[in-house]
C-alpha cells in the first residue's frame, strides 16, 4: 500500500492510509485550523525555557487555543502511561499547544509576562488566561528526545489573567523562602509528593533557589537537572538499606521496553541503550557506589531518567542493589516525544511482577531467552561488555574473609 498524499510505500502490516510525516501531519493541522487570529483565550497547563540565545532565551506559556476543562490532559505524562496513550494520542494533544512567547534574562527580573509565567508553573491546575500576540501563530512541532513537543509558537504582546491562579501552600512556601537552596527546595518538595514534572517547571522558570541566584533554566536542561538530583537524594537513602535479592522486571511502553535486572551487591548502575535492528550497536553508561564524576554523554538524558525509576523501586522495597538495565527501542517509535517516554516505560517495567531467581547464573541466561525470543536479539554482546556484571565478578566482598 502507499500513502495517498505521497505515495510513500506503507509497510504491509500497517492499518494507516498514510505515511508517517503525512499521518502526524493531519494531526498537526487540526490544531493549526483551530487557530483563528492572533487573539484568543486558553488554560495554560505549563511553560517552556528555550535554550537559544542564552543568556537571553525565549519562555513560552502554553495552552491550546480555546478555553478547554481537560487542559490539564495536553501536560499529563503519567496519566497518558497509565492509560496507555500512543504516539498519536500525545502529538495531536501536544502540537494544540500554542507557544505564546517573550524574550527574558536568565538571571530572573520581575515582569508582567514573567511573573504571570511563575505563577503557571505553580498552579495546582491550568490557568486561565486572555492572550494577544504580535501575529498568528505559525505551526512548527518541536521535537527532540528531552522535552515534550509543542505546537505552533508566536510573540506575545499582552496577557491577562481571567482568573486567580490556584497555588497549594506547600509550593508557595517554598517558592516564597529566598533563603532556601534550590537542592533543598526540590528535596522539600519532592518528600511532599510534588512530582517530577511539576518540579521541572518550578525550576525551569526560576521559582527555586536562594533569591540572587534564581535563574532561567532551559526546559530541556531543567529535566536532566531535577531526575539527576533526585537520583543522587535517593542513592543515600538506598545505601543504608541491605541488598535485594536477584530479581528481573521487563515490559514497556511506546516501544520502548526495558529489562531491569537486580543484583545483590551495593549500589550500582548500568545502562545499555538499543534500536532493535539487524545491527548490535549500543550506547552505554554507568555508575559504581562512588557515583558518577561525570555527564552520562552516551545515555543523556534517558540515563537519569531510568535511574530515578530504579531508585524509586529500591526505595518502595527499602532495599539496595547493583541494577543492570537494558532498553530495546523498536521501530515503531520513530518520533521522538521526550525523555518522559523513558521514565514512564522503566516505571511501568518495574511495576510489574518480578521474576526471582536464586543465581546470576539462571537470571541471566532467562534474560537472553527472554530477548531472544522478544526481539531475536543475543544479548550477550551487552552482558559481555558490562561493567557491573565484570564488577561483581572481581569486586571481593566481605564475606569472603569470615
Amino acid at each position: 500500500m502507499h500513502c495517498l498524499v505521497c505515495k510513500k510505500l506503507i509497510p504491509k502490516n500497517s492499518s494507516k492510509k498514510l505515511c508517517l510525516q503525512h499521518s502526524n501531519s493531519q494531526l498537526m493541522f487540526k490544531s493549526v485550523n483551530l487557530i483563528k487570529s492572533q487573539d484568543f483565550s486558553g488554560k495554560s497547563p505549563n511553560i517552556f525555557v528555550g535554550e537559544y540565545g542564552y543568556p537571553n532565551v525565549n519562555v513560552g506559556i502554553l495552552s491550546p487555543p480555546e478555553r478547554k476543562e481537560d487542559a490539564w490532559l495536553y501536560d499529563a505524562p503519567r496519566f497518558w502511561a497509565e492509560q496507555d496513550f500512543n504516539k498519536n494520542n500525545v502529538i495531536s494533544l501536544r502540537s494544540s499547544l500554542i507557544n505564546s512567547k517573550f524574550q527574558a534574562p536568565v538571571k530572573v527580573k520581575s515582569s508582567r509576562f514573567l511573573d504571570l509565567a511563575q505563577e503557571v508553573s505553580m498552579a495546582s491546575k491550568p490557568v486561565d488566561i486572555d492572550f494577544m500576540l504580535y501575529n498568528k501563530p505559525t505551526f512548527k512541532l518541536n521535537l527532540n528526545d528531552i522535552t515534550m513537543p509543542h505546537g505552533p509558537k508566536a510573540d506575545l504582546k499582552k496577557v491577562i489573567l481571567a482568573e486567580n491562579p490556584s497555588i497549594p501552600k506547600k509550593i508557595d512556601k517554598v517558592v516564597s523562602d529566598t533563603d532556601l537552596k534550590s537542592v533543598e527546595a526540590i528535596k522539600t518538595l519532592y518528600n511532599k509528593d510534588v512530582n517530577e514534572n511539576d518540579l521541572i517547571k518550578l525550576l525551569s522558570i526560576g521559582n527555586l533557589g536562594i533569591k540572587m541566584q534564581r535563574r532561567l533554566v532551559p526546559t530541556k536542561w531543567s529535566i536532566t537537572a531535577i531526575h539527576d538530583q533526585l537520583g543522587k537524594m535517593l542513592i543515600k537513602e538506598v545505601k543504608d538499606h541491605n541488598s535485594a535479592d536477584y530479581a528481573l522486571y521487563f515490559n514497556g511502553y511506546m516501544n520502548n521496553y526495558f529489562m531491569v535486572m537486580i543484583f545483590p551487591d551495593v549500589w550500582g548502575y548500568e545502562l545499555f541503550e538499543t534500536y532493535v535492528s539487524e545491527n548490535s550497536n549500543y550506547t552505554t553508561d554507568h555508575e559504581f557506589y562512588q557515583g558518577r564524576k561525570t555527564y552520562a554523554s552516551n545515555c543523556v538524558g534517558g540515563y537519569y531518567a531510568n535511574r530515578l525509576a530504579v531508585l524509586e523501586k529500591l526505595k518502595q522495597l527499602k532495599k539496595q542493589a547493583s541494577v543492570l538495565v537494558l532498553r530495546f527501542t523498536t521501530p515503531d517509535y520513530d518520533t521522538p516525544l521526550g525523555v518522559w517516554v523513558v521514565s514512564e516505560a522503566s516505571k511501568k517495567s518495574l511495576t510489574s511482577i518480578p521474576i526471582k531467581f536464586d543465581s546470576k547464573e539462571k537470571m541471566l541466561s532467562h534474560a537472553k531467552n527472554l530477548i531472544k525470543n522478544k526481539f531475536n536479539i543475543d544479548i550477550d554482546i551487552f552482558l559481555n561488555n558490562s561493567k557491573i556484571l565484570s564488577n561483581l565478578k572481581s569486586q571481593s566482598k566481605l564475606t569472603k574473609f569470615f
